[in-house]
Parts: structure tokens; C-alpha cells; sequence
């Protein structure tokens, strides 16, 4: 058997998270190997050609708001590896039945007073809501995109907010989203406009703590946009592995990790499914909870792994994507300048959606995130040509390849709804089930998009409750995926957060 080659830190994943990780600790001088089970780099943010030849289609995650806002990556030279984000005209549309959408523009005036022109006084309730957090964007951005415990992000929001601004904040952090809407808006459209947002994470607008999660991707709507990398989610990949090789990192590719080495409570390596085995003082794991405890076995003390294993996954999902012949034809003019597109109706009707989901019905009527990058990117498709792709939460009884093909028959219909002749302007689609979105990327445990549950629990304390998430008691090993806190979406923090407590340690021999 040959012996280990030595490294002197280890990453598990080449998400943005693995790579921001693998980042920082070869920007400390370390040499650095990131192990990546699948044959692209990326996890779940990658581009393929999905649907048929010239047709980019984003295979996960394709609006990057948070991305945009990241601290992490507005501190890489990422534009000199070809990353360029794209913006489209308007951010978000929700459109209602009545022909008519709620819009979320880039300028905080211009989406007030179109809210406005929807129901008097709902963008001017709106503006005063936003203006004074906006204000203080750079402190409320490093709070919520920024490691654990998020102390200088929030020291600064309250220097900047005062006494009753943290109040305010901290109620916005426990309040449902359906109650911040009642506050603000009196009219169906705002309300549904809020809606939509909410559901990007797994909490309804009737549970507590789903008022932050809508409020503040529409914040980052007025502050960064919602952009997407220009020719595919892989331009922001790239980017990063282009950074890391200048730095003297490596990633190795279809080298998926089966085991952990530890040795007298201390980290000693991993080996791979290829035979190969690697020696490091650092071990970063970007991935699940559960995963992490399956690649250490009996090593792990077991009163944190009964924690760990606490640890619970957001709903399952159904993605699909589709070649178009032209662009999507919606009733509402906003929808058809929107890179995102929340599909579902009046709030009333979002609700009912969530709610099926909930209780294990099928929606006839989902809910869906639909995207069309190609609208802003004409790099995505061919001339005259548009891609566009839609997700939705499902309950348990869609299983198997037939019942998502199904449900994507439902999506279509919905989409119709809102958009009719859609269906005619189909040239092939591309669906990913539950199974097939956690074969792509394992994290995606049953098609849970999220890294976990953001249930009001797992939301600040992500894996469990600790003064340091990203620490395991196996000295030298660290987790900095999702799964910890800040959580989901493409911005790299946990990674990067992992990285530096690993660094920190390191340092005083811990």
C-alpha cells in the first residue's frame, strides 16, 4: 500500500463553501487539496448543457443575491477569473391573476412607487420600512452574512440603528411574515409580493422567523440586485477554482472521501474510494451532519453525534428546466423583464399551496421559483432562443421519476396560468427529482435545497447550539458546510468561517 501524501490541510467538496475554505487556508501559506466526489467542481452550483445543444441551464442554484453581498467573495479577485455578474432589468416579479405584478427593482424609489401604483400607500409603507435598513446595509449584511457568533456585523448594525433598531431587528428575526405584511401593505399585491420571497426557505409566512428570511433577500434585491454569473452558474465555479490555483491550491476531481482518519481524538487524514490516501492536520468536511458522522464511524464521541444526528433536512424538490423558442410569454409586463419569477398568485393562494405540502397533499397549483437568465443573458441560448427552469417543494408521495414527471405536468399548467401559449414554446426540458437532485450533489439530502431546515431552531443554530458550529470535539476537524450557520445560498461564509477557526487553532497548537 502506498504511503499518504501529506498535505497540510484537506476540504471535503468543492462547493463555494469547500472553495472559499480552500481559499483562505492557502492564502495562509498552507498547501492545500480539496477532494470532490463528483467529476465537475462546483456542488450544487454548476452549468450544463441540460435541455439540447447551446441551451445553458444552471443544473442547481442559478440567483446569486447573496453572492453578490458576500463579504467572502467581494474580497477575492474573482472579475480577474472571468466572473462577471448580470443584472437583470427587475429583480423579481410576482404575478397576480389580474394581469398585473408586484415588482422588485434595483432602486428602492422606483419599486415604491410601483407599489404604490398597485394600492396606494403600500410603496410608500414599504420605503420607510426599507430606507433606514438600507441605510446601514454594510452592518445588517455582515450580520447576516457573517460567521458565528456574527459579533462585528452586529456591534456595528447597532451603532448604526441605536437601541430601537435592534429591537426592531430582533423582532424581525421571531415574526412571521404574514405579520410584517399586515403591518406594511393593504393591498393583495404587496402582500403577495412579500409571500413569494418567504418561500425560498422551508418556513410558511405564518411560522416564526420567516419575516427575515422575505424581507431581506428583497433588502438585497435594492442593495446588490439578484444577478446570476454571465454564461452560467459555473462562471462563479471557475472563478474561485481559477483563484485557488494561483494560490497553490488543488482541486482533484471523481476523488470522493470514504473515511475520515482520526488518531487519539485528532484528525489524521481521509482516504478516498479511488485508494488514495492523504495525511493532513486539517480537515475541513463540506458537507451534511449525517454525512460527516457516516465518515468518521465510532471515532465521533457519541454525545455529539446524538446532537448531529438531531439535525433535520427542509422539504423535498422538484426542478425543471426547459429550452424555449422564444421568451416566456407572461400576462404581466414586469414578469416578462424579471430574472425570477414567483409563480402562485395571491397570498391566499401561496399559503394554500405551502400548506398542502405540508400536510403531504400534492398541490394541483404549486408554488414555484421560476428563473429565466436568458432574458438579461443571451449567452444562455441561442439567438431568438431562451432557457428558462422552475423548482417547487413536494411532499413525500411525489417519489420516483413517473410522479416527477408529473408534477412538472402541474408546474407547466401553473406557469400557463400566468403565462399562456407557454406550453407551445417548449422545445425539450431537462426534470431533476428528489432522488435525482441528491444523486447530483449528496448534500442535497432528499432534494432539500437548503442545507437543512431553517425552522426557527436550526435557523441561528446551525448544526446544534455552540459558541463555535463549524468545531467538532476531533481536534483538527471541521465542519463548513450549509449546514452551519449562516446557512444556505451562494456566499461561501461557512467555509470561509470554518477556514479561519481551523487557522485560529492551528496557531495556538488547539
Amino acid at each position: 500500500m502506498s504511503r499518504p501524501e501529506p498535505v497540510d490541510a484537506l476540504v471535503i467538496g468543492s462547493g463555494p463553501n469547500g472553495l472559499s475554505a480552500a481559499i483562505r487556508l492557502a492564502r495562509s501559506g498552507r498547501s492545500v487539496v480539496v477532494c470532490e466526489a463528483m467529476p465537475q467542481a462546483g456542488g450544487a452550483v454548476k452549468s450544463e448543457e441540460l435541455t439540447l445543444p447551446g441551451f445553458v441551464s444552471d443544473t442547481f442554484s442559478a440567483v446569486h443575491p447573496a453572492g453578490a453581498a458576500s463579504p467572502v467573495f467581494a474580497g477575492l479577485p474573482l472579475a480577474e477569473h472571468g466572473l462577471e455578474w448580470v443584472q437583470p432589468e427587475i429583480a423579481m416579479a410576482h404575478p397576480m391573476p389580474d394581469g398585473r405584478a408586484g415588482a422588485l427593482y434595483r432602486d428602492l424609489d422606483r419599486t415604491a412607487a410601483h407599489l404604490d401604483d398597485l394600492h396606494p400607500g403600500d410603496g410608500t409603507a414599504w420605503k420607510g420600512w426599507a430606507q433606514p435598513w438600507l441605510d446601514h446595509f454594510d452592518a445588517l449584511r455582515r450580520t447576516m452574512l457573517g460567521g458565528f457568533p456574527p459579533l462585528p456585523g452586529a456591534a456595528r448594525l447597532a451603532a448604526g440603528v441605536g437601541l430601537s433598531g435592534v429591537l426592531d431587528f430582533a423582532r424581525l428575526l421571531l415574526m412571521p411574515a404574514a405579520d410584517l405584511a399586515e403591518e406594511l401593505f393593504d393591498g393583495p399585491h404587496a402582500r403577495a409580493w412579500l409571500y413569494g420571497s418567504v418561500l425560498h426557505a422551508d418556513v410558511p409566512a405564518e411560522g416564526s422567523g420567516s419575516a427575515i428570511a422575505g424581507a431581506y433577500l428583497h433588502l438585497l434585491g435594492h442593495a446588490v440586485g439578484w444577478p446570476s454569473p454571465r454564461g452560467g452558474a459555473s462562471g462563479l465555479t471557475d472563478a474561485l477554482v481559477g483563484h485557488l490555483g494561483d494560490l497553490g491550491g488543488e482541486v482533484r476531481l471523481s476523488e470522493p472521501v470514504t473515511r475520515i482518519v482520526t488518531h487519539d481524538g485528532e484528525v489524521a487524514g481521509v482516504a478516498t474510494a479511488t485508494g488514495a490516501r492523504y495525511r493532513a492536520p486539517i480537515v475541513v468536511a463540506v458537507t451534511t451532519p449525517h454525512a460527516l458522522l457516516d465518515l468518521v464511524g465510532d471515532a465521533m464521541p457519541s454525545r455529539y453525534a446524538r446532537r448531529l444526528r438531531r439535525f433535520t433536512y427542509g422539504p423535498r424538490t422538484v426542478k425543471v428546466d426547459w429550452a424555449l423558442d422564444g421568451p416566456t410569454p407572461w400576462t404581466a409586463p414586469e414578469a416578462r423583464r424579471a430574472g425570477t419569477v414567483h409563480v402562485g398568485g395571491e397570498a391566499e393562494a401561496v399559503t394554500a399551496q405551502t400548506g398542502a405540502v405540508a400536510r403531504g397533499d400534492v398541490p394541483e397549483r404549486p408554488f414555484m421559483l421560476f428563473g429565466q437568465q436568458s432574458i438579461a443573458d443571451p449567452t444562455r441560448a441561442p439567438e431568438g432562443k431562451h432557457t428558462a427552469w422552475a423548482y417547487t417543494r413536494v411532499p413525500a408521495a411525489v417519489h420516483g421519476p413517473e410522479a416527477a414527471v408529473a408534477h412538472v405536468e402541474r408546474m407547466t399548467d401553473q406557469v400557463e396560468r400566468f403565462a399562456p401559449g407557454f406550453r407551445d414554446l417548449v422545445l425539450a426540458r431537462h426534470v431533476q427529482g428528489p432522488a435525482d437532485l441528491e444523486a447530483g450533489d449528496p448534500n442535497l439530502v432528499g432534494g432539500d435545497v437548503g442545507g437543512g431546515s431553517y425552522v426557527l431552531h436550526q435557523t441561528v443554530f446551525r448544526p446544534l447550539p455552540a459558541l463555535v458550529p463549524y468545531a467538532t470535539p476531533i481536534r483538527g476537524l471541521w465542519l463548513g458546510s450549509a449546514s452551519t450557520f449562516p446557512g444556505g445560498a451562494v456566499h461561501g461564509v461557512p467555509g470561509w468561517a470554518a477556514a479561519g477557526y481551523a487557522l485560529a487553532a492551528a496557531r495556538i497548537g488547539r
